[in-house]
């Protein structure tokens, strides 16, 4: 099926009357490029990392309302009518400012799967491939361990800064018969590794309930579903068995807000693997690792990212 984006330049005062307008019109939903967001203050609970690019944004003043409406033998005409309801709005004393609309036709196979041209083949350590399921690869080496991925549009590819230190560290500190529990897994790519690795029982864990049926599925397409067991759950909540290692690749306050979790589940002896740290959280989750009565054994680096590998004392 081929859409039509329709995109409104106009104010911030007009926006929710065009948005009803379009939603009228028979848009499911719409688009609101406004450039306040650039400089609007965010709650911070856990840390979150907002990165903004004011070239996704219009100038200072104006705000784009965008539509996507299908292709058929009565869009002009919806159009005309969109134009027209916009242009009464000024006699509610409502400003529309420029209210200027263009139209571009919208391929929905090209929309749906134009991404996948930036996900390529990427060798992230010295065993592990990250491999897209839609491209052929022939492995370079005997002990390569291939991680087929289907990101989806949500949990990214795999190859984030954070995932590549966890997997490093995950190929250096697990061993086989190794029981390993991945808070957090989202794409699954972490628990796959470990398992991959020789671990002889992984559980993977999310309280994303997408996250959870994007696990399963890179997990089967693996073939470690007789391994990696994926559940929804509260960080480790519920989880007794002692483990030999524990990942959790997500925000630096929740790290901090569990560590003494983590250290009930890991074995003494055992491994806390943890990133999604920015640098200057780094010192945080270190003391709060050290309380809960872990050793850090390494710091790993990587742009702007920290890792943080910890052994129980």
């Amino acid at each position: 099926m081929k859409w039509s984006e329709i995109s409104i330049q106009t104010t911030n005062e007009a926006v929710e009357p065009i948005s009803n307008i379009l939603h009228e019109a028979g848009a499911s939903g719409v688009v609101i490029e406004d450039p306040f967001e650039l400089m609007r203050e965010r709650e911070d609970q856990f840390g979150e990392i907002y990165e903004l690019n004011p070239h996704d944004y219009p100038e200072e003043g104006v705000v784009i309302v965008k539509a996507y409406l299908p292709v058929n033998s009565f869009l002009a005409e919806t159009a005309e009518g969109i134009t027209e309801s916009i242009k009464n709005l000024a006699e509610y004393n409502i400003d529309i400012g420029r209210n200027e609309m263009s139209m571009t036709e919208v391929n929905e196979e090209d929309w749906a799967t134009a991404w996948k041209q930036y996900y390529n083949p990427v060798k992230i350590s010295e065993k592990f491939t990250i491999v897209p399921t839609w491209e052929q690869y022939e492995p370079v080496s005997t002990d390569e361990l291939i991680i087929e991925l289907d990101p989806g549009m949500a949990f990214g590819t795999g190859t984030h800064p954070t995932t590549v230190m966890c997997l490093q560290a995950l190929e250096r500190f697990v061993k086989p018969a190794d029981y390993v529990v991945d808070v957090g897994t989202g794409s699954g790519v972490l628990s796959i590794g470990a398992a991959l690795l020789g671990a002889e029982k992984v559980t993977a864990l999310d309280l994303d309930e997408v996250a959870v049926a994007s696990a399963r599925e890179n997990i089967q397409l693996n073939r470690v579903e007789e391994i990696v067991s994926v559940s929804k759950n509260n960080l480790l909540d519920g989880i007794e068995e002692q483990a030999d290692v524990v990942v959790a690749n997500i925000l630096a306050e929740v790290i901090i807000s569990f560590t003494g979790d983590v250290a009930k589940v890991v074995k003494q002896g055992g491994y806390f693997i943890s990133s999604g740290i920015i640098g200057q959280k780094r010192d945080e989750v270190k003391s709060a690792v050290i309380a809960a009565g872990f050793e850090i054994e390494e710091t790993v680096l990587m742009e702007d990212w920290v890792a943080i590998i910890a052994k129980k004392k």
